[in-house]
């Protein structure tokens, strides 16, 4: 057999490996995005999920009489950053507030799921939050009282802890999940997220502070 024909057998074995491979990880990420908050089902008494395009679940559950809802965001399209997975957790209930404020340590403009640079007043800091962190509100007159956040303000100690926002129409913290591999996202591009359930130890903090925090809110000053 002449050597054209074998480098064609062999160029189409690759090719055929390839697809194969291709095709695996296709179904291996639409597995892993439609399972990834799984695990942390176990801190809810009733949950419900709905496939997001971007195929991950997102999740409505309960606690007694309070509902939360998980989303999982990935972010691979702000310029010069590494792709990001960030996980939204959100009690959706109406506030005793005024005013919304919104915490972000260290933003760079490129938060993509939050409202933050579109609120027009900046805050002094608060006490408990790191250095970088900066505080805004789209009405400085109505803002709550300081004496009412700063308890709660323990879980920025934790560095992927990205956001807090108190709104008359409810409670959010955003927390970075997992951040690419500098290395093999530069040399190979790799920037796939998400492959593992989220644990539930990185979520219940969120729902103990946003449960604390609500309550704190109902109190008198």
């Amino acid at each position: 057999m002449s050597i054209l024909p074998i480098a064609a057998v062999l160029a189409g074995a690759g090719l055929l490996w390839l697809g194969m491979q291709t095709l695996y990880a296709s179904k291996r990420r639409k597995r892993a995005r439609e399972v990834y908050f799984m695990d942390v089902q176990s801190l809810f008494e009733q949950v419900t999920s709905r496939t997001e395009p971007s195929g991950f679940a997102r999740v409505s559950a309960k606690i007694g009489a309070d509902t939360f809802d998980l989303q999982a965001l990935p972010d691979s399209l702000s310029f010069r950053k590494l792709p990001a997975l960030w996980v939204m957790v959100t009690l959706p209930a109406p506030q005793p507030v005024k005013a919304t404020l919104d915490i972000m340590t260290r933003p760079g403009g490129l938060e993509t799921f939050s409202h933050f640079h579109s609120l027009h007043h900046t805050l002094p800091p608060l006490a408990g939050v790191p250095e970088g962190t900066v505080i805004r509100s789209d009405n400085a007159n109505e803002i709550t009282p300081p004496e009412k956040i700063e308890p709660h303000l323990g879980i920025f100690a934790d560095p992927r802890v990205k956001e807090l926002v108190i709104s008359p129409k409810g409670l959010r913290l955003v927390v970075l999940a997992e951040e690419a591999e500098r290395g093999r996202y530069l040399i190979f591009r790799d920037s796939e997220l998400g492959l593992s359930p989220l644990a539930a130890e990185r979520v219940k903090p969120l729902i103990d502070t946003l449960l604390s925090l609500r309550d704190t809110l109902r109190t008198a000053v």
